[in-house]
């Protein structure tokens, strides 16, 4: 959609008007019946006989209200292959945009660059999502080309005095090529350039302070190259800055403080480099969107680095953070990650709260302490809750079940005790539940039968009693159940069919034969019933199970012989003194595709897809 922003612009201000009041003259008429021919392209093709006029051709944008003249060209995803026709465009002398994206061109023509670079009306040309490889062409004249659009390319080498004499240059997109060399800065003499995207390629060196000088900038992408060293504190300079990209890269030092004074910034991308020091107190004054993640940044998080009123995204997680979490909040914030630092003290629920657009909650992996409280559910839009692997303790506050829209609860690895809420049931859209190495007991209640979107659940590690609920072969969506390291007992109920990742019941109070139900796990690739009771004999249907990859059997009371395996199982039987003729016990996983992991990945895929798609739309939709 991004791509074709300034090509709508133009669009809307050269509408293909269908009325004719004049004709082209003869020669444009000529030119565009003969590129017609040349491009053999039935889809923007048109019957000389039936129309005389090639403005009212699909692809073809006239001026508007005399169609007198030829000023767009548009023929993305045509599948086009040769290059030959473009130096015929470049008799059409009135020509201001011309969009040859999405197609398979492999060269731009010398005569082409000679020839059109005499158009000084031409402003728009876009080769991006193309097959272009070489170096970068030489553009000579075009002195009135604004935007340029190269990007999806296979285009290489470094870059030099290229665009120097594009006067009038105002966007330049350069993306996922394979530029090598330090970071251009010879792009327009002029030095009017607004927006520069270079991300996805193979830049290297330093950050120019040249850039500086343009500055008109409103958007800087570096992203995803090889670029290092510190980030020029005269950055600060460029006022008119919106957007600055620079993640995925090797920079380092400290963030500039300079940041703050650009009061137009709206968006700062630098995670996943090797920033460090403390993050700059005012940096987020007049931000929208902040990611810091994967860095090295260290010190406490400013007491007012959340509170601006216009700020909706933060991601400051993996870094090596410390101290408390600021209690002064955006009320705009729509995704919070603090996740993996090393924050202590309590959650600051009740400024948390009041947060009514807060969509995720990630706080994961930190040392914070205290309860979870109740007023978490007043964060009505929370889809994402990870406060897993802290030090929360109390029980589970049962008005979590208020969270209608949540889909991914995530409390693992806490101090939590008490019972599992009931109330549970009523986050009718929960699709990863995982409340494992925790201190919980009692049973667990029948009503997670009816999370009917539930995929994984994980109970392991507490001190669950009780049996399993009859009712949950109704969980129809249900890929993995980890219900290991409890203390259940009783019968094993049927369980859903769907059952494909795996299913854990090791470490409990389970005996008796080991139940025919399970026959039905068609789709089941691992299965642990360790450290059990179980006696009989091991059932001859584990050997149907085809997609079985792992079966743990250890630690039981199983007698008889040993049922053979295919050479793809993994089959531990060992601590059965009463089983005999053991065949293969520690056999290896050996060439047999596990086609249910194909199909477990793209479900999970889907659902954050999903769970993106949701949260794009309020971000965009309050942006």
């Amino acid at each position: 959609m991004a791509r074709y922003l300034f090509f709508f612009f133009f669009s809307f201000s050269f509408s293909f008007c269908p009325m004719v009041l004049s004709e082209l003259s003869s020669n444009q008429k000529t030119t565009m019946i003969n590129l017609s021919k040349s491009l053999n392209v039935t889809s923007i093709s048109w019957d000389i006989n039936k129309e005389p006029n090639p403005c009212l051709g699909k692809g073809v944008g006239c001026n508007s209200p005399s169609n007198s003249s030829v000023i767009q060209i548009s023929l993305f995803g045509v599948s086009l292959s040769s290059s030959d026709f473009l130096p015929l465009v470049c008799q059409i002398e009135s020509l201001q945009i011309l969009d040859v994206s999405d197609n398979h061109l492999s060269k731009i023509p010398s005569g082409f660059l000679s020839d059109c670079g005499k158009l000084d009306g031409l402003k728009l040309l876009n080769f991006s999502y193309n097959n272009l490889d070489g170096s970068l062409p030489v553009f000579v004249g075009f002195a009135g080309l604004e935007f340029l659009d190269l990007s999806h390319n296979r285009l290489s080498g470094a870059i030099d005095l290229e665009l120097d004499g594009l006067v009038g240059l105002k966007s330049l997109n350069l993306s996922l090529n394979r530029f090598n060399g330090s970071v251009p800065t010879r792009l327009g003499k002029s030095k009017v350039l607004k927006e520069l995207k270079l991300s996805m390629n193979m830049f290297h060196g330093i950050i120019p302070v040249e850039v500086v000088g343009y500055r008109n900038l409103t958007l800087i992408d570096f992203s995803v190259n090889d670029i290092s060293g510190s980030v020029p504190d005269r950055i600060g300079e460029l006022s008119k800055l919106e957007v600055l990209i620079l993640s995925s890269n090797k920079l380092s030092g400290e963030i500039p403080q300079s940041l703050s004074n650009i009061t137009s910034l709206t968006r700062f991308f630098a995670n996943s480099n090797k920033f460090n020091g403390p993050i700059p107190a005012g940096i987020t004054k007049h931000l929208r969107n902040l990611d810091l993640c994967y860095n090295t940044l260290s010190g406490s998080i400013p007491s007012d680095l959340l509170s601006p009123l216009n700020l909706q995204t933060v991601d400051l997680s993996n870094n090596r953070l410390n101290g408390s979490i600021p209690t002064a909040l955006s009320p705009s914030l729509v995704r919070l990650r603090l996740g993996s630092n090393s924050l202590d003290y309590v959650i600051p629920t009740a400024a948390i709260a009041t947060l009514q657009h807060l969509t995720y909650l990630e706080l994961e992996n930190n040392t914070l302490t205290g309860l979870i409280s109740p007023e978490l559910c007043y964060c009505q839009k929370l889809m994402l809750l990870n406060l897993a692997q802290n030090q929360l303790s109390g029980s589970l506050p049962m008005e979590l079940g208020k969270l209608s829209h949540l889909q991914v609860l995530k409390l693992e690895l806490n101090l939590l005790t008490g019972q599992i809420p009931i109330q549970i049931a009523q986050m009718s859209k929960l699709s990863i539940l995982n409340i494992s190495w925790n201190s919980l007991n009692g049973s667990i209640p029948p009503s997670v039968a009816s999370l009917k979107n539930l995929v994984n659940m994980n109970l392991q590690g507490n001190n669950l009693n009780g049996s399993i609920p009859e009712n949950i072969g109704s969980m129809t969506s249900l890929m993995e159940l980890q219900l290991g390291e409890n203390q259940l007992s009783g019968d094993i109920p049927s369980m859903p069919t769907t059952l494909q990742i795996a299913l854990n019941l090791s470490s409990n109070l389970f005996e008796g034969h080991i139940p025919v139900t399970l026959a039905k796990l068609k789709g089941l690739e691992i299965l642990d019933l360790s450290n059990n009771k179980f006696s009989g004999e091991i059932p001859a249907f584990f050997g149907q199970l085809g997609a079985l990859t792992q079966l743990i059997l250890s630690n039981n009371q199983l007698s008889g012989e040993i049922p053979k395996f295919g050479s793809w199982v993994f089959v531990n039987t060992s601590g059965n003194e009463g089983l005999t003729n053991s065949t293969s016990p520690e056999s290896k996983n050996k060439g047999k595709p596990i086609a249910p992991s194909i199909v477990v990945l793209a479900v999970v895929a889907a659902f954050f897809a999903g769970v993106w798609t949701l949260i794009a739309v309020s971000v965009n939709g309050r942006g």
